[in-house]
């Protein structure tokens, strides 16, 4: 009786572990498809977005920091598709305002035949 009560409270904290994983991941994280948030030190480059740009060209695996009106994030491009076209809104943090700006992101260089 005490090793089923056992395992099943186990499995119940496990099973709730799991589901508040994923909901921190989510908020943290809400477009995956296109990659992660990344901390600015580990940026390969950094892109200037202003009134003019239209669009921004990055390879997939690509680690960049926009810079737009002196807000900045950092983001970590891994696409699900060798190549992806994307609205910058999509992956910017909430109060910066990115415009009409569209990612182009190419394949991986180092993958390219």
């Amino acid at each position: 009786m005490f090793k089923a009560l056992r395992t099943t409270i186990i499995a119940t904290a496990i099973a709730a572990a799991a589901i508040s994983a994923g909901a921190a991941y989510a908020s943290v994280n809400p477009q995956p498809q296109f990659g992660m948030a990344s901390a600015a030190a580990n940026a390969d480059r950094q892109i200037t977005i202003n009134a003019d740009t239209k669009w921004v060209n990055v390879n997939n695996g690509d680690t960049v920091t926009f810079d737009i009106n002196g807000k900045r994030f950092t983001w970590h491009f891994d696409t699900l598709h060798s190549e992806e076209a994307f609205d910058l809104s999509k992956i910017a943090p909430e109060g910066i305002n990115t415009g009409m700006v569209t990612v182009y992101v190419a394949s991986n260089p180092l993958y390219r035949g």
